[in-house]
Formats: C-alpha cells, sequence, structure tokens
C-alpha cells in the first residue's frame, strides 16, 4: 500500500490554501478530526512532520511542499484525463470554475454566461470573484479554471490572452465644474478629490502612469476594487474617479454621472483570459472563449 493517496494528498491541498485543520474540514465537509487523524496518519508512514503547527494556524515542512506539489500534479492530471473524457461526448457537460474581477463580474459575465448557456445548457457554471494575486493563487492551485483578468498580469506559468481593451473614462457628477466638459485636461486632475481602484491593482496601474507621466497629485479620498462604491461615492460628490466606460454607462444615460475624456491621452486598460499552461486547452474551457467572441460586439466598450 502507498504511503499517501489521493484523500490525503487532497487533504494537504486544502490545508495548505486555507492555513488552518479547522478552515480545511469547513471546505471539505468532514469533522476538524478526520482532517487531524489523516495528516497524523500520513507523518506516520512517512516518518516526517508535513505541517508545523503554529497556534491555531499551520505551515508546511519541506515534506509538506514536496506533497503539496505532488497534489497539484496529480490531481491536475486526474481533471486533465476526466475533462479528455467530457469532450468526446456529444453533449457537453462538466463544471466549469471562472474567476474575475468585480468590474468584469458585473458587466461582462452576465452576458456571456446567457450566451454560454444557451449552447452548453447541461455545464454547471461556478463563479469566484476577488483581486487578481488570489485569483492567480486560485488558479495555480486548481480552484478555478480560467479568469478574465486586467492584464498583465505575473507568472511564467500563466497564458495570457488579451480579447478586450476598454476605454477609461473621468467620472463625475454632473454639477461638478468639470462635469460639462466632454474633454478634460489631464492637469486639471491636479489636486482634485479622486476615489480610485486600490493601489497595485493592473488598472491603477494603468492610472498612476498617466498621473506620473502628466505630474499630476491627485487628492486621493479612498481606493478600493469595488467599482459599485466608486460609482456611490462619486454620485455623491466625494470626488471624481477613473473607471471603464461600461461600468458607468447607466448612471451617465441617468445623468446621475458626467464622463468625459482626457485629452491628448489614450486611456485603455487590457483585459485578458489567464490560465494555467498545459498541452491543450480543455473544450469547456474553449467553449468559454468562444462565447466570448460572440459576446463582445453586444458590450459597449466606450461611448459614441
Amino acid at each position: 500500500m502507498p504511503p499517501v493517496d489521493l484523500r490525503q494528498l487532497d487533504i494537504i491541498r486544502v490545508v495548505a490554501e486555507t492555513g488552518s485543520f479547522t478552515s480545511a474540514a469547513r471546505q471539505l465537509h468532514v469533522s476538524q478530526s478526520a482532517i487531524s487523524r489523516q495528516v497524523l496518519l500520513l507523518e506516520e508512514e512517512l516518518h516526517e512532520p508535513v505541517f508545523l503547527r503554529l497556534g491555531r494556524r499551520v505551515r508546511l515542512t519541506n515534506a509538506g511542499e514536496a506533497l503539496l506539489q505532488l497534489s497539484r500534479r496529480v490531481l491536475g492530471d486526474i481533471r486533465e484525463t476526466t475533462a479528455g473524457i467530457v469532450e468526446h461526448q456529444q453533449t457537453l457537460t462538466g463544471t466549469i470554475h471562472l474567476g474575475g474581477g468585480m468590474t468584469v463580474c458585473l458587466h461582462v459575465f452576465p452576458s456571456l454566461l446567457k450566451e454560454f448557456r444557451k449552447r452548453h445548457p447541461r455545464v454547471e457554471i461556478k463563479l469566484t470573484t476577488g483581486g487578481t494575486p488570489q485569483l492567480v493563487e486560485k488558479l495555480r492551485s486548481g480552484a478555478i479554471d480560467v479568469a478574465l483578468l486586467t492584464l498583465p498580469v505575473d507568472g511564467l506559468d500563466l497564458v495570457q490572452s488579451p480579447v478586450m481593451r476598454e476605454e477609461l473614462l473621468l467620472a463625475t457628477h454632473p454639477s461638478h465644474p468639470l462635469g460639462r466638459r466632454r474633454r478634460v485636461s489631464p492637469r486639471d486632475l491636479d489636486r482634485q478629490p479622486c476615489v480610485l481602484f486600490e493601489r497595485g491593482s493592473s488598472t491603477r496601474r494603468v492610472i498612476d502612469e498617466l498621473f506620473a507621466r502628466e505630474q499630476i497629485q491627485p487628492r486621493i479620498v479612498m481606493e478600493t476594487e469595488n467599482v459599485e462604491i466608486l460609482k456611490a461615492l462619486t454620485i455623491s460628490g466625494m470626488g471624481m474617479t477613473i473607471v471603464p466606460y461600461q461600468a458607468i454607462m447607466r448612471e451617465v444615460r441617468s445623468r446621475q454621472l458626467a464622463c468625459a475624456r482626457l485629452d491628448g491621452v489614450t486611456l485603455v486598460r487590457e483585459t485578458g483570459w489567464v490560465y494555467v499552461k498545459a498541452p491543450r486547452v480543455p473544450r469547456l474551457v474553449q467553449q468559454m472563449f468562444d462565447a466570448l467572441e460572440r459576446t463582445l460586439p453586444k458590450l459597449k466598450l466606450a461611448p459614441r
């Protein structure tokens, strides 16, 4: 009998990702004692500790790290094999785990998933949202299959396929002095209160590059990855923001917000599919790519 089985490999992966036996037990729908017992049995078989216990938290030992890498390889091979079996079926079934940021989930995924379900009604779709670093980690761990993220992301192990260029516009309350203009000089943003995407995000990098290039120093009131919060604060008059047009299209039409292009600059963010490099792209994932191609013409990525 081998010293480690698939169940134990899966337990190691989940404990490593969650950082505790309690959280792992909750995610795997078993008792904490069952998790502890499997880890203890494995450590006895290997004559080597797998985790260091640090209060309620745990950390992988060198042996545990080696087993985590084995777990990802083995479970990845299993997913690859089962996906290959599914691909030979005429009617697509199975589950696709899809990731995306807040703006994508709100303004791209509803149309995309409606299009996908027209052709593949028997496929179950599971969505995960979050910041880019968290979603990239979930891609690497196998928790999600593919994500639609703002590019670029870090990682030579990842495929990054650009699919969408979104124009970023200045949004203000209609009563703001800049709210009556169709074009605004970047210098007009200097010392002005702004609510912006979080520092470190790909979208914020595009905005910060503009500020640095134009030597602009805005007065940042708040930073968040939640585009709905950015819109609400701008509508309330807390400051101006810079966001993709499709995120504010309805508010502009209803005159809750005004938008303008920044004069003399082209401010865009590039969004693309991101997934872990593999010998082939699963059919479920490829069909999601195809569905987005059919959906893109329906999206409003820039004002007329």
